[in-house]
């Protein structure tokens, strides 16, 4: 589960600030923050860190299945 939207929504950030401020196209954005994005890069993640200034652990978070 990533954690996209709320710190945008905390920060009253929008996905073109992120777009614009980390390089990264406004639809690779877009897809993480309305979770429909299945297979992140890792420079794609560290890049949206990096502009948040965030831990990756506070960004994503691992959550098992239950079985």
């Amino acid at each position: 589960m990533n954690n996209l939207s709320i710190i945008l929504g905390k920060r009253l950030l929008s996905i073109g600030d992120v777009a614009e401020g980390t390089g990264l196209n406004r639809n690779t954005i877009s897809s993480i923050y309305h979770r429909k994005a299945t297979n992140i890069n890792l420079k794609t993640l560290v890049a949206i860190c990096d502009y948040l200034q965030v831990p990756l652990s506070e960004l994503i978070e691992y959550v098992p299945d239950k079985k």
